[in-house]
């Protein structure tokens, strides 16, 4: 039963991190362009890296 004394609280604090880490992203807009980058994840790019050339 000693242990809930140290839990709760840690749980408490935890929650309080990821909210305000949610709560940043979203004042730096993480969140603003959600379908552009999945257009872009599927987009047709036939574009090919060249390889490095090796000199002699």
């Amino acid at each position: 039963m000693e242990v809930i004394a140290f839990l709760v609280p840690l749980a408490l604090l935890l929650g309080l991190f990821g909210l305000l880490g949610f709560l940043w992203s979203l004042k730096n807009g993480q969140y603003d362009d959600l379908e552009g980058a999945a257009w872009r994840a599927i987009s047709d790019d036939d574009e090919t890296p060249a390889a490095p050339k090796r000199g002699l």
